[in-house]
């Protein structure tokens, strides 16, 4: 999946293999200093970085090395690899979060956060009072905000 990713993002990188074998290198490396929160964005960022570095010696060294199409991902305005990763790890932990709640009260959230059900919808559909949807929902609520605080995110 890295060398696909340098490949499709840098094109005038001439070993792809390279820069995968020095990414983990330096990150085996950098994990015995301290502890890597996410090894999968960390992998990437890395990658980037050798890229570039990679990039810019071939700028330094003949300017018909670097191609238009190199120039245009390097200074692309999207959200990088590792804001992509991060995203998914936060959704991947509200997940969690909401699989670890008690069946009623995921059933209840799930169904007024996730379909957009009102309160009256819920009762029905689960035959409970609507005041027990409310309740649930805020239990729910409460519940995932501390999940996702005790994984550090606010």
């Amino acid at each position: 999946m890295l060398r696909a990713w340098l490949r499709a993002k840098f094109p005038s990188v001439t070993d792809p293999d390279d820069l995968v074998q020095e990414t983990f290198s330096r990150v085996l490396q950098a994990r015995g200093t301290a502890p890597i929160a996410s090894t999968k964005a960390f992998l990437f960022t890395t990658a980037r970085n050798l890229a570039l570095d990679q990039v810019r010696r071939q700028k330094i060294i003949g300017i018909d090395a670097l191609t238009e199409t190199a120039a245009h991902f390097v200074f692309e305005d999207v959200p990088g690899v590792s804001e992509i990763v991060g995203r998914r790890q936060e959704l991947e932990l509200l997940t969690q979060a909401i699989q670890s709640l008690p069946e009623r009260c995921r059933q209840v959230l799930t169904l007024r956060k996730i379909y957009g059900l009102s309160q009256k919808e819920i009762a029905a559909q689960l035959g409970i009072s609507e005041h027990t949807v409310e309740a649930q929902v805020g239990n729910g609520m409460r519940r995932c905000a501390e999940f996702l605080a005790g994984h550090g995110l606010p």
